[in-house]
């Protein structure tokens, strides 16, 4: 077969058509591209281009991957204001004023030398005064988006990997990342609020499509990614991610689908419940799958299990576990995990050789080059 070069692994994955071999894409997310440009947490969040980072990092090690590029929509109606201060821990604290013509809110962030960024406050304390404002300054018109700067990422990353346009999150994600007490609140507002929320799904499920429009009308980038916080199984749980989140993704889905554009989405933690729902969604592709005890895909019969339900409509990205395995674990043991992807996916194009979410600070690279190297050892075509 002919050679491919790692983005075009990626998109051959994504659309079930075959290339030299499969790809492998260790999630490379913050603690390595940081680590191997020399720059602490604070720099690589703050200064550092994120699309360029994983280009270094991908390239580095010869393997393949995904990235997100982030594209900004400008609303007039909304200003906002920020204070910085260093605190006792040296740490960096940004407190921010969002000022909308449905009120004022206030959030903080803190940024760690060695840790990525945490939400010390959110923005909704008051579900009733402060839900107005946060949707006007959350979900400005998509008609606004300057195409420049993804399109512009997009050819400076060119055939080094696949970098995708960022959509957001799921609903569920979208409110509780705004709501002051995070998943714990946000969880009884779905039972006391249901209207509201209900109201506001369907303003955020519009919101999304269109951003999906605009993006696939204005610009070349071929994928579109949905995140993911707390919406998965371990947290939000299968009956709830159902209720409130799977008819946004499936709107979006059809959007993008409609452009002949591919949808990726991320979704952390126990996935075996909703795999089945992941083929009937005719998401492109989906990670990372991962393994006990984060995860509830267990080795090669529950990979085996999840290529079933799969049904060779959706891609599975992951599954090497980036903690017992990649961290703590031995190079044996490393390959014998990409083995176990590779035997129960070998027969169809639809399967990346991934990490199981982000490769951790500690990992030591002689794991990284050999879950590389097996990868395309026995994927070899």
């Amino acid at each position: 077969m002919p050679s491919f070069t790692p983005k075009q692994r990626m998109l051959n994955a994504y659309r079930g058509e075959w290339s030299d071999r499969a790809p492998v894409a260790p999630e490379f997310w913050y603690y390595y591209p940081a680590t191997l440009l020399g720059v602490d947490m604070i720099e690589f969040e703050r200064e550092v281009p994120f699309h360029l980072a994983l280009k270094q990092t991908f390239e580095t090690f010869k393997c393949e991957g995904w990235g997100a590029a982030f594209g900004a929509i400008p609303n007039p109606q909304v200003t906002r204001r920020s204070e910085e201060r260093w605190n006792d821990e040296g740490r960096l604290e940004v407190r921010s004023t969002t000022v909308t013509p449905a009120g004022s809110l206030t959030s903080a962030t803190v940024y760690d030398r060695q840790e990525p960024s945490w939400t010390l406050e959110r923005p909704i304390k008051d579900l009733g005064r402060d839900l107005p404002a946060y949707e006007m300054a959350t979900l400005a018109d998509p008609e606004g988006l300057d195409p420049a700067p993804l399109i512009r990422a997009w050819e400076e990353v060119g055939e080094s990997y696949l970098l995708e346009a960022w959509l957001g999150v799921p609903f569920f994600d979208y409110f509780a990342e705004g709501r002051e007490g995070g998943f714990a609140v946000a969880i009884y507002d779905l039972m006391e609020q249901e209207d509201l929320l209900l109201r506001l799904r369907e303003r955020y499920q519009e919101h999304v499509i269109r951003l999906a429009r605009v993006i696939c009308e204005r610009t070349p980038l071929e994928s579109l990614v949905l995140g993911c916080s707390w919406s998965n199984n371990s947290l939000l749980g299968p009956q709830l991610w159902r209720r409130w989140d799977k008819p946004v993704i499936a709107a979006v889905a059809e959007e993008i689908h409609r452009h002949k554009r591919l949808l990726h989405l991320h979704f952390h933690g126990k996935c075996r419940e909703t795999v089945g729902d992941f083929a009937e969604l005719g998401l492109d592709c989906v990670c990372p799958f991962e393994r006990p005890p984060g995860g509830d895909i267990v080795g090669l019969e529950g990979l085996r299990e999840a290529a079933r339900l799969l049904h060779g409509k959706t891609t599975m990205n992951g599954n090497v576990h980036t903690v017992e395995t990649l961290i703590r674990g031995t190079e044996a043991e490393v390959r014998r995990e990409v083995q176990e992807v590779w035997e129960a996916f070998q027969e169809t194009p639809r399967v990346i050789i991934g990490t199981g979410d982000q490769v951790g600070r500690e990992t030591p690279e002689e794991n990284l080059w050999a879950m590389i190297d097996e990868a395309k050892r026995i994927s070899a075509r």
